[in-house]
């Protein structure tokens, strides 16, 4: 998991690699494996003291992995049994990023107390929100929190403009439609290719698992004028804008499938017998 660099967020982040450097850490936090539910149970079970659950509806950082279709629901049904508030990390997948405005709304039975957006909802502009509901509600009051750029009345504004556009030219349907176009071309191009282990997809978030890590391929791809991240050693992130044209998603989905055909060709690939 990911939730940032501040030091609850970074004590929150489940990869001791960007904690390095930042010790001692913030007090209170367990953390348990992803789309584990019995792990969920056994660890608010044993810890009386919990008071809520914090995680990705995808985890981004972690390789685009999509949890079971009945999980979220899961951690809800938790949450309320043990009254604990539901907290989503959205920064990643909000603001239609997935097909709908939040990826939760992809399960009928999920509404978190606690949600976070940044990212998209600024269009490159700094901007961060914490939307809250239910027993959340109360547990802040104004001037318990702040920071010296928060609220910026232009952000603000941006951002505003920002839902209007999405909504008004209809980014979400471009999402749906392009989105599966993409999975089902870098699936003609990628699948049986030795060296390719997986490809997930959620709207416009990619995740192509390798079997060998594959950094060097960010550089590749920028020679060419697209933007990917590798995360977790192997997996390529991809995350295209949701103003693309179908034109535009095909030679995105050429473009990187031939730069990892390409890769593989020219790197030794372990047999995983």
């Amino acid at each position: 998991s990911f939730h940032g660099r501040t030091m609850a967020t970074l004590t929150a982040t489940g990869n001791s690699k960007v904690q390095v450097g930042f010790a001692p850490l913030v007090p209170g936090f367990v953390r348990v494996p992803y789309n584990d539910l019995d792990a969920l149970k056994m660890a608010v079970g044993h810890w009386p003291e919990a008071v809520a659950v914090l995680l990705e509806p995808i985890q981004g950082e972690g390789g685009i992995k999509i949890p079971d279709a009945d999980y979220l629901a899961s951690v809800r049904n938790i949450c309320n049994q043990r009254k604990l508030l539901m907290m989503l990390d959205e920064v990643q997948t909000g603001m239609g990023r997935t097909g709908t405005w939040f990826a939760f709304q992809h399960n009928e039975d999920v509404k978190p107390d606690v949600m976070t957006l940044a990212k998209a909802l600024g269009n490159g502009l700094p901007i961060g929100a914490c939307l809250v509901a239910g027993p959340a509600v109360g547990v802040l009051e104004a001037g318990n929190h702040g920071s010296t750029f928060g609220g910026n009345p232009l952000v603000c504004r941006a951002a505003l403009a920002v839902i209007d556009t999405i909504e008004n030219d209809n980014l979400i349907d471009n999402v749906n439609y392009l989105g599966v176009e993409m999975l089902a071309g870098f699936k003609a191009r990628l699948n049986g290719v030795e060296g390719v282990k997986a490809i997930r997809a959620a709207g416009f978030m990619f995740g192509i698992e390798l079997a060998i890590p594959c950094a060097e391929l960010v550089k590749q791809a920028l020679d060419k004028g697209i933007l990917i991240n590798v995360t977790a050693d192997k997996v390529i992130r991809l995350l295209p804008p949701m103003i693309i044209n179908a034109e535009e998603a095909n030679q995105i989905v050429s473009m990187v499938s031939d730069l990892i055909i390409n890769f593989l060709s020219t790197h030794a690939v372990e047999s995983d017998a």
